[in-house]
């Protein structure tokens, strides 16, 4: 989804200059974020970079050393009350009272809602996949069940935001599965799912629209496929002398980097610029190495990922 055109109506969550410090630790740096409406948005950065506190100041369950923030157009914590009343959220692991059964544990959170909450239990349970197991106590249930529970006990509320930390944990290939369809049915209702998550993988199949965090900040954020054409372009390259185009093509000053890949090279380069490729093939040919391919290669959310954070020691 693109965002040029959204009115300040269409975010459902927004930040300004969001920080918190625990002392002298900065764990949350300056943050500007904005979510769009009928969206799936990825939070995504490595563990430690800020996501869960992050996701703490906008719940209003710690509060911000300084900065601003909005959910569903109501300042937090100011109307805290009033917008959470139509925001579901699972914080780390949700937890539960194993002695009872999955039904009986709705029917307690049910109980702190308007009364319309108690018709929405077994809806909730079925659109998890748990009808099945809701009358087995949740001390027998496994780590994914207890995360599609988690989410169900979110959809008493009837939300129009689902705020998710690590959804995906636990969950078997199936689980998986069926999680990406339900965000896909949730957002296909106009509501809209912010999930914070350190699986590239997941993300790229889930969301619309993502922010990278790292150390705290916000290194880029916007639609999947433009924050990912943000990384460096790369071109694959296969020829009938992969070791002597290697060592030839990494001293060109055009190249970033070099290294193997599905039987050829995948190669870095420092800009995208059309005419370099050419040059590259040239360059080649002028060798008498023989190109039997030369293509533009798709960036991945992942490859933009470590680029972006500090795992491959990339300056931020």
């Amino acid at each position: 989804m693109h965002t040029t055109h959204l009115t300040d109506g269409d975010w459902v969550v927004e930040a300004t200059g969001l920080t918190k410090r625990f002392g002298d630790r900065l764990a949350v740096d300056g943050v500007d974020l904005r979510v769009a409406r009928g969206s799936a948005f990825g939070f995504l950065g490595p563990n430690g970079a800020g996501k869960t506190t992050m996701i703490r100041m906008l719940l209003g369950l710690t509060p911000a050393t300084a900065g601003s923030m909005r959910l569903l157009g109501r300042p937090v914590p100011d109307e805290r009350t009033a917008a959470l009343a139509h925001v579901g959220a699972i914080v780390e692991e949700p937890s539960f009272h194993g002695h009872l059964t999955g039904r009986e544990n709705l029917a307690v959170a049910a109980a702190c809602r308007a009364p319309e909450a108690h018709a929405r239990i077994d809806p909730a349970l079925d659109r998890m996949g748990l009808l099945d197991r809701a009358d087995d106590r949740v001390r027998t249930y496994s780590m994914g069940m207890r995360q599609r529970l988690g989410i169900a006990r979110c959809l008493l509320a009837d939300p129009v935001l689902l705020i998710l930390d690590e959804p995906t944990n636990g969950l078997d290939p199936a689980g998986i599965l069926e999680f990406r369809a339900f965000v896909h049915d949730f957002v296909a209702e106009g509501r809209t799912v912010f999930l914070s998550s350190h699986l590239l993988d997941e993300v790229e199949k889930i969301c619309d629209s993502v922010a990278i965090v790292d150390r705290g900040r916000i290194r880029t954020q916007g639609p999947i496929a433009a924050v990912s054409a943000g990384a460096r372009p790369r071109v694959l390259i296969a020829c009938d002398d992969n070791a002597a185009a290697s060592a030839l093509l990494a001293a060109d000053p055009a190249v970033a980097h070099v290294q193997a890949a599905d039987g050829g090279l995948s190669v870095e380069l420092v800009d995208r610029d059309d005419a370099a490729v050419a040059d590259l093939n040239r360059l080649l040919v002028d060798a008498s190495i023989a190109v039997h391919r030369l293509e533009p290669a798709r960036v991945s959310l992942e490859e933009r990922f470590l680029e972006v954070t500090t795992q491959l020691g990339v300056p931020t």
